[in-house]
């Protein structure tokens, strides 16, 4: 059973950077794909990143493009989502999370449907 927890997140102004972590056990940690979601009350979890196994693939939602980047440590079983440029649309709450294991398909899944274990989840609160 695989075991995800997120930490990182806060509040802070706009304009500001976070560094959210979220540290696996459980599992083959490099066989699977991870993803960063948020989701806002009465909306749909949204994946804002996403990261392959070996981190050499990665995808951006559109409204974070340029600033967030998703990073993988494989040796330290975490994978990272800096975020940069806040801005007060980026409040939500952020989850991690991982698919069962692979080896061979896509790099990487962007839908909530597609991974298998979800943290408890970070608030990020931005102020204006």
């Amino acid at each position: 059973q695989v075991q995800l927890v997120e930490s990182g997140g806060g509040l802070v102004q706009a304009g500001g950077s976070l560094r959210l972590s979220c540290a696996a056990s459980g599992g083959t940690f490099s066989s699977r794909s991870m993803g960063w979601f948020r989701q806002v009350p009465g909306k749909e979890r949204e994946c804002v990143a996403a990261i392959s196994r070996s981190g050499y693939n990665t995808y951006y939602a559109d409204s974070v493009k340029g600033r967030f980047t998703i990073s993988r440590d494989n040796a330290k079983n975490t994978v990272y989502l800096q975020i940069d440029s806040l801005k007060p649309e980026d409040t939500a709450v952020y989850y991690c999370a991982a698919s069962v294991t692979y080896y061979s398909g896509p790099s990487y899944y962007t839908r909530a449907s597609q991974y298998a274990y979800w943290g408890h989840g970070t608030q990020v609160t931005v102020s204006s």
